[in-house]
C-alpha cells in the first residue's frame, strides 16, 4: 500500500469510529423526529407518504387499464406508488394532459373517473398507491376553443361572463377586447381572403349556435352581433383576432411562458380554487390519491398561499412542487410543500460523474468548433435573457412596465420616472436576476432569500444602466418590495400590488426560456450538464460536495422527490450518461472529433455552425449504443429542436429553410456513412465499461439518496432518448417483467440492461423493506470514509443506526487508467453486511472497495439479519 493510501486509510479508521453505530431504541436520538425539518415541509401525521414512485406518462397509448395491467409488474419492481401525469380532460389530441379543458372530468381518453378508480383499486390491491400530477397554473385555449367551456364563456360575455375571474386578463387593453393571435396573416388580409366567414354548429353542452369561423378556429359571437357586416361583427366581439405573430407584441392575457395556447388561471381567487380543484380534492379525500405533484407554482400569484391552501383542503397530503432551485437555493420555509420534484437532485448526482479534468479539453475544443470560451457561459446566458426579453416576452414586460408607468404618474412625487426608464429598469432587473423568482408578498415584509435575491439583482442592474437610471432603479426596487415609494404611506394599492407579483410570475419566464431554452441550446463544453434545473458551469461535483448537500437535503426537505429523469428533461439519464464520459476520456474524444470531421468533410455543409456541430458529435456519442446508431428521424426531429430553440440562425417563428435543411442533411449522412459508424462503434466499445460503472452508479445513489426516489417510465433499464416526444415513447413493459422474473428466478445478469434493471429493483425493494432508514421520521444520512475520490459511500440510518451502505465507483475510466482499486479501502459500519445486488458477505470494518466490487461496479449491502 502506497503512503498516500496508508494516511487514507488511517483517517478512515478514525472517522468509521464516529459514523453510524447500532443504537437501542431509548436512544437519545429517537427523541426528536425530523429534527432540523420545517413543519411545513412534513405531511400532516398519518398522511401516506411515498417511499418511492414510478412516473407513468399517461396517453391514448397508455390509458389507465395498460397502467394496471402493469401493476404487478410494478410491484415486483419495489416502488409503493405510481406517479400519474395529469389525468383531466384535457385539449383534443393531447399527449401530455397539461392542457387541461375542464376541471371536473377525468379524461375520457385515458378512461374516465371509472377508469381511474379502478386503477386505484389495482394498484391497492397490490400494495402501491397514486400520486397525481396536477396543473394549477393554467388551462388549454383549444382548437376550436368551445372544447374549453370556461374560455368560450368569456369570449362570448367578455369581463361579464361569470368565468371571467379565471382569467388573468387585462381588459383595459386591446381596446377591451381579449386577443387571440390565430391568424395566419394580418387581419385585413385575411378579411380581404374571405377566410373568415360564419358558420352554424353544434356545440356541445350548449346546442346549435351561429359562429365565426377561421379554418378549424370557432368562436362564439356576442348577443346581438350575428346580423352585422362581417368587418363590424368581427370589431363588436369580446375578443380580437389577430395576426399570430402580434402576440409578442399585445396580447392581453397571461400565459404559460410564451405559449399562446395556455392561459394562466387565476387559482389565487379562492372561488376559482374550488372550481378547478373539487374533483382532485375529492380524489384525495376518498383515498384514490395519497398525494400530489404540482405544476409550476412559480407562474402564481401566490404560491405560498396556494399551497397553504392545498394544505388544508387535503388535511396535510404529502405534496411536491415541480421548483427549480437555482444553485444553493432552498424550498422556502413556510411552503407547505414535501419539497421539489427533484432536479436539485439530478444535477448533483450526475455531476458527482462527471470528471472535473475534462472541463479544460472539452472547452478547448468547443472553443476550435464554436467560438465559444470556456468562461463565456454566464456571457451567453445574458445575451440570451436579454433577447427573449425583447421578443418573445415582450407583451409581458410591456405590461409590468405599464403598470409602474401608471403607478408612477399617479403619484406626483414619481410622476417624473418615464415609461421608458422604467422600461429600462424592469428589463435589466429581469436580465439580471439569478433565479425562477423571488416570493415577496404584498402587505408583508421580504424574507430574506427574496430580499437577497432582489439587492443582488439590483447590484448588477445598476453595473450596466447609465447612471441617470439610478434614481429610477431605485424606486422600481423598493416597488417590487412592496416598500413605501414617492408619497408617504403609499404602499398598499392595486396596482402597487399587482406589479410585485407580476414582476415574480414574469422572472420565471424569463428563467425557463432565456436560460434553458435558449442559452442551454448554445453552451457545447459538455452538452448532457444544459438540462432543466442544471447548473453547467459548476462541470463536475466533488463527493464530499454531493455528501454536505444531501446531508442538507435531508434535514431541511426530507420527504422531497429525487430524480433522474423527467417527461421534461432534454436527454434520459443513459443518455447523459454516454455523453458525460467524455470528460473522463477528454483528449481520446478531441481526438476522434477531429477524425469524425475529417472523414464528413466531403458533405458536411458550410451552413452547419460550429455549435451545432459539437452538439451533433456530442448527441451520436450520447445516442450511440452496441445496435448502433438511433433512428435518424429521431435524430434529425431532435437537432432541428435544439437549432430553433438555439434562436441563432432558425426558430420556431421564423424557421430558416435552407440552414435547416443542411442540418438534416448532414446529420443523416453523418450518421449512414460507414466511416463514421467504425469510429463511433470504437467508441462506444472503448467507453463501454465507463459507462456501466457511470449508469449503475448514479442510478444507485439516485435512488438511495435522502428523499423520494422517482423512476421515470422505463428508465429502470438503459433508455436511450433525447427531449420530448422521444422521451414518451412506449415502454417494454411486459419485456421488463421478464426480465426482472428471470434475474428474480436466480438468472445472473446477461447485458447492462439486466444489470440496471436488477439495480433498480434491489434498491427500490431495500427502500420499501426498510422504509425507516429512507423516509422515516428517524432516517438519516451518513457519508462515509474511504481511501478513493473513485468511492462514493454513504449510509442510510435509523436513529443513527446504519441500515443500509452504498458503494458507488466514479470515473471508471480515470480509475482504469491508475490500475484499478488496488489497496483502496471504505470503512463499513460494524456488523455483518449482506450485497443485496450479488448476495456477497461482508464484515463492518475496513474493507478493500475491490473485494466488495468484484462482480458490479456498485454495491447495496444490509445487515445481515435484516
Amino acid at each position: 500500500m502506497n503512503t498516500a493510501a496508508t494516511r487514507m486509510n488511517t483517517a478512515a479508521t478514525r472517522m468509521s469510529t464516529a459514523g453510524p453505530t447500532r443504537r437501542g431504541a431509548s436512544d437519545p436520538a429517537d427523541a426528536e423526529p425530523w429534527a432540523g425539518t420545517p413543519a411545513r415541509h412534513l405531511p400532516a401525521p398519518g398522511r401516506p407518504v411515498p417511499v418511492s414512485t414510478y412516473r407513468l406518462q399517461l396517453g391514448p397509448a397508455l390509458t389507465f387499464a395498460d397502467a394496471a395491467a402493469q401493476v404487478p409488474y410494478l410491484a415486483s419492481l419495489g416502488v409503493t406508488h405510481l406517479y400519474l401525469s395529469p389525468v383531466l380532460s384535457a385539449a383534443p389530441g393531447s399527449a401530455h394532459g397539461y392542457d387541461v379543458v375542464d376541471h371536473s372530468t377525468v379524461s375520457a381518453v385515458l378512461g374516465g373517473i371509472e377508469g381511474l378508480r379502478a386503477l386505484a383499486a389495482t394498484a391497492r390491491a397490490a400494495g402501491l398507491g397514486l400520486v397525481l400530477d396536477i396543473v394549477p397554473n393554467h388551462m388549454a385555449v383549444p382548437t376550436p376553443a368551445w372544447h374549453n367551456s370556461a374560455l368560450w364563456s368569456v369570449l362570448a360575455e367578455g369581463p361579464g361572463s361569470p368565468y371571467a375571474r379565471w382569467f388573468d386578463v387585462d381588459w383595459t387593453a386591446g381596446e377591451g377586447a381579449l386577443l387571440m393571435p390565430v391568424l395566419g396573416d394580418r387581419i385585413g388580409a385575411v378579411i380581404a381572403r374571405g377566410e373568415l366567414a360564419l358558420d352554424d354548429v353544434d356545440v356541445p353542452g350548449s346546442g346549435p349556435q351561429r359562429v365565426l369561423r377561421y379554418y378549424d378556429h370557432v368562436f362564439p359571437l356576442r348577443p346581438g352581433t350575428e346580423h352585422l357586416s362581417l368587418a363590424e361583427l368581427v370589431e363588436r366581439q369580446h375578443y380580437r383576432l389577430a395576426y399570430w405573430r402580434v402576440a409578442d407584441e399585445e396580447l392581453n392575457y397571461r400565459r404559460f411562458f410564451d405559449i399562446d395556447t395556455l392561459a394562466a388561471v387565476r387559482v389565487e381567487d379562492p372561488e376559482v380554487f374550488d372550481a378547478t380543484h373539487a374533483l382532485i380534492l375529492e380524489l384525495v379525500a376518498d383515498g384514490t390519491v395519497d398525494g400530489l405533484r404540482v405544476d409550476h407554482p412559480d407562474g402564481l400569484a401566490d404560491p405560498a398561499g396556494y399551497l397553504e391552501r392545498l394544505r388544508e383542503r387535503t388535511g396535510g397530503a404529502w405534496v411536491v412542487v415541480e421548483k427549480i432551485l437555482e444553485g444553493d437555493e432552498e424550498v422556502p420555509a413556510g411552503w407547505a410543500t414535501a419539497g421539489t420534484t427533484g432536479y436539485e437532485t439530478l444535477w448533483r448526482v450526475q455531476q458527482a460523474f462527471v470528471d472535473p479534468g475534462g472541463a479544460a479539453e472539452l472547452g478547448a475544443l468547443m472553443h476550435r468548433l464554436a467560438g465559444d470560451t470556456s468562461d463565456a457561459l454566464p456571457a451567453i446566458i445574458e445575451e440570451s435573457k436579454r433577447e427573449v426579453v425583447a421578443g418573445p416576452l415582450y407583451a409581458e414586460v410591456h405590461r409590468i412596465t405599464d403598470l409602474a408607468a401608471d403607478i408612477c404618474h399617479d403619484d406626483l412625487r414619481l410622476r417624473d420616472h418615464t415609461w421608458r426608464a422604467l422600461h429600462d429598469c424592469l428589463a435589466e432587473l429581469l436580465v439580471a436576476f439569478d433565479r425562477y423568482r423571488a416570493y415577496v408578498v404584498p402587505g408583508q415584509p421580504a424574507d430574506d432569500a427574496s430580499l437577497q435575491a432582489m439587492e443582488a439583482a439590483a447590484r448588477l442592474a445598476a453595473e450596466r444602466l447609465p447612471a441617470e437610471r439610478a434614481p429610477t432603479l431605485e424606486v422600481v426596487v423598493e416597488l417590487l418590495l412592496g416598500r413605501e415609494a414617492g408619497s408617504a404611506g403609499r404602499t398598499r394599492e392595486a396596482q402597487r400590488d399587482e406589479l410585485v407579483v407580476r414582476f415574480q410570475q414574469t422572472c420565471g419566464a424569463v428563467m425557463a426560456k432565456g436560460v434553458e431554452d435558449t442559452a442551454y441550446y448554445r453552451w457545447t463544453q459538455l452538452v448532457s450538464l444544459c438540462e432543466v434545473g442544471g447548473e453547467p458551469e459548476r462541470f463536475s461535483l466533488a463527493p464530499s460536495e454531493l455528501a454536505s448537500w444531501a446531508a442538507r437535503a435531508g434535514r431541511w426537505t426530507p420527504l422531497g422527490m429525487t430524480a433522474s429523469t423527467t417527461h421534461d428533461t432534454k436527454r434520459t439519464e443513459d443518455t447523459r450518461t454516454r455523453i458525460d464520459v467524455l470528460s473522463e476520456l477528454p483528449h481520446e474524444w478531441a481526438a476522434l472529433v477531429e477524425e469524425l470531421r475529417e472523414r464528413s468533410a466531403p458533405y458536411r455543409s458550410a451552413l452547419l455552425d460550429g455549435r451545432t456541430e459539437n452538439l451533433l458529435w456530442q448527441t451520436l456519442a450520447g445516442t450511440w449504443t452496441e445496435d448502433g446508431p438511433i433512428a435518424a428521424d429521431r435524430l434529425t426531429d431532435y437537432l432541428l429542436k435544439a437549432v430553433r430553440e438555439a434562436k441563432t440562425h432558425t426558430s420556431w417563428v421564423d424557421p430558416d429553410a435552407e440552414y435547416e435543411d443542411a442540418i438534416v442533411v448532414t446529420a443523416r449522412a453523418a450518421r449512414a456513412d460507414p466511416a463514421v459508424g467504425v469510429l463511433l462503434t470504437g467508441w462506444e466499445e472503448r467507453t463501454r465499461s465507463a459507462v456501466r460503472a457511470a449508469t449503475l452508479g448514479a442510478k444507485l445513489a439516485q435512488l438511495t439518496l435522502p428523499g423520494v426516489a422517482d423512476v421515470y417510465q422505463g428508465t429502470e433499464a438503459p433508455v436511450v432518448a433525447l427531449v420530448d416526444p422521444d422521451n414518451r415513447r412506449p415502454v417494454p413493459a411486459a419485456e421488463l417483467a421478464e426480465r426482472l422474473r428471470r434475474l428474480d428466478s436466480g438468472a445472473g445478469p446477461r447485458d447492462l440492461a439486466d444489470e440496471k434493471l436488477w439495480v433498480t429493483a434491489q434498491a427500490l425493494r431495500t427502500r420499501r423493506d426498510l422504509a425507516d432508514a429512507f423516509t422515516g421520521p428517524h432516517s438519516g444520512f451518513v457519508p462515509l470514509a474511504h481511501s478513493s475520490d473513485h468511492a462514493l459511500t454513504f449510509a442510510r440510518t435509523t436513529a443513527g443506526d446504519a441500515r443500509a451502505v452504498v458503494v458507488a465507483t466514479r470515473l471508471a475510466a480515470s480509475l482504469d487508467r491508475l490500475g484499478g482499486w488496488g489497496e483502496h479501502t471504505v470503512a463499513l459500519p460494524e456488523g455483518r453486511w449482506r450485497d443485496v445486488l450479488t448476495d456477497r458477505a461482508a464484515e463492518g470494518g475496513l474493507r478493500r472497495v475491490a473485494d466488495l466490487l468484484q462482480r458490479l461496479p456498485v454495491a447495496l449491502l444490509v445487515r445481515a439479519e435484516d
